[in-house]
């Protein structure tokens, strides 16, 4: 296949920039459920009488579907993005920058969707659609699932679904609540995943960061104690990665711990542990939840994160050394590798 693509590129390179062009077309229609022409063409940046000479071909391929609320695509326009997407990731160069990541971090797999989610809200909603992909990929039979919370796994609940209920497996949180909006906590996001894909949930509602004494306390109550052994028994852990100060100001770290942190040079948080640039953990907060050594032990650890911003705090989980699946987006990829090189 791709000798096949090499072979094009230099012999009759306009084919393959107008494959490319109806790629991203239909890809952003896909993106958007259903959009109008006068959006799209805003959003990869085309002349309305250009995309509308292109739409109208894809639509009498049988690949979109108009009518006054816009277009969407077909079922045969899904199945011919999926068939092209392994094509295309070659094409935008991102299968190189996948391996290239893979082999730094002695990875099993990275997965990486073009785009920066940053800056745009559809590229983050297709990061969520390739994490829920990957999660459902590594699944079995009564598996235990443990997810974080966070906007960037609030994508992947929504991208959840699967043809056959999966009544044998359990999803649950893998920490208690951040005290933020209910949409973006880890144990809605269990439930809406279970719900999603008709397996099973369970809640931990304790908050996420606890003194000494009230984590003592609580770890006594029996139905607390008997879900947070459920939490660390998880065989896939599913988590987010952000950055280290950003996560201080919304988990209201006293200012003592975030000078403390700056001192140590924090720069990434995942799964209530601050990392350094070389992965090493620098501070931790006291939660009922996973802890670090349930990480190490947990058979799947896919983390998914994604957004130039992110870039270096990603690499910085990455040395950690404790993941297996890394799903990202190209700003972020292209800091990572620059990172590594």
């Amino acid at each position: 296949m791709r000798d096949i693509i090499e072979l094009q590129r230099q012999l009759v390179p306009d084919v393959l920039d107008v494959m490319k062009t109806r790629y991203k077309i239909l890809h952003q229609v896909m993106l958007s459920d259903r959009i109008g022409r006068r959006t799209l063409a805003a959003s990869l940046s085309m002349t309305e009488r250009v995309l509308r000479a292109e739409t109208d071909y894809l639509k009498s391929q049988g690949f979109l579907s108009m009518n006054v609320s816009g277009m969407s695509l077909s079922e045969s326009g899904r199945r011919l993005l999926e068939e092209l997407e392994p094509v295309f990731h070659h094409l935008f160069g991102l299968s190189e920058l996948e391996e290239k990541i893979r082999r730094r971090y002695g990875l099993q797999k990275v997965m990486i969707v073009p785009g920066d989610s940053d800056s745009s809200p559809r590229t983050k909603r297709e990061l969520g659609r390739m994490g829920a992909s990957a999660l459902l990929q590594a699944m079995g039979t009564d598996d235990v699932v443990a997810v974080t919370g966070g906007t960037t796994l609030a994508e992947v609940a929504s991208a959840m679904s699967s043809p056959v209920p999966l009544k044998g497996n359990l999803f649950v949180p893998a920490r208690g609540g951040l005290g933020e909006s209910l949409d973006y906590q880890a144990s809605t996001i269990a439930s809406t995943m279970a719900k999603r894909t008709g397996a099973q949930y369970r809640m931990l509602h304790v908050p996420d960061h606890l003194s000494r004494e009230a984590y003592e306390s609580l770890m006594q109550e029996p139905n607390v104690k008997e879900i947070v052994e459920v939490v660390r028994s998880a065989r896939i852990v599913l988590h987010g990665i952000g950055d280290a100060m950003t996560m201080a100001r919304r988990r209201k770290v006293e200012s003592s711990v975030v000078g403390e942190l700056l001192e140590e040079g924090a720069l990434a948080e995942a799964f209530g542990y601050y990392f350094d640039r070389n992965g090493a953990v620098v501070h931790k907060m006291q939660t009922a939840g996973l802890r670090l050594e349930d990480i190490m032990q947990t058979e799947m650890v896919i983390a998914i994160a994604g957004g130039q911003s992110k870039g270096e705090a990603i690499a910085a989980v990455m040395r950690f050394g404790h993941d297996d699946v890394l799903v990202t987006d190209e700003a972020a990829a292209l800091e990572i590798a620059a990172i590594s090189e």
